[in-house]
């Protein structure tokens, strides 16, 4: 029981890091590491629930929408960072505030 309390206070750093990320960076390159580990920790998680749902037994159905929600990350963290570099050539910068400027 004691990896259990483990891989959860585990999961629960990673998710504290995540939204100090998402609330006190301005950098987008940091956002999107923020939304990364966020999405690691919800992942360690689940998977931490469903080993020790059953003491013995390996949830295949939670492992297999893990290793889903990996790859879906990481197409979403590629497609984020295209998306910061055009931003980056076409406005010189990448921090948030200054951009959200430019809307108006």
């Amino acid at each position: 029981m004691e990896a259990f309390t483990t891989y959860l206070s585990c999961a629960l750093i990673l998710f504290i890091i995540g939204l100090y990320c998402l609330v006190a960076k301005r950098n987008m390159v940091r956002l999107v590491i923020g939304i990364e580990i966020l999405i690691n920790a919800a992942n360690l998680s689940f998977i931490t629930f469903s080993a020790y749902r059953q003491p013995g037994y390996v949830d295949l159905l939670s492992q297999s929408i893990v290793v889903i929600s990996m790859a879906i990350a990481g197409s979403v963290t590629a497609l984020a960072l295209v998306i910061l570099l055009n931003a980056y050539k076409h406005y010189g910068t990448l921090d948030v505030r200054k951009l959200r400027r430019l809307r108006r």
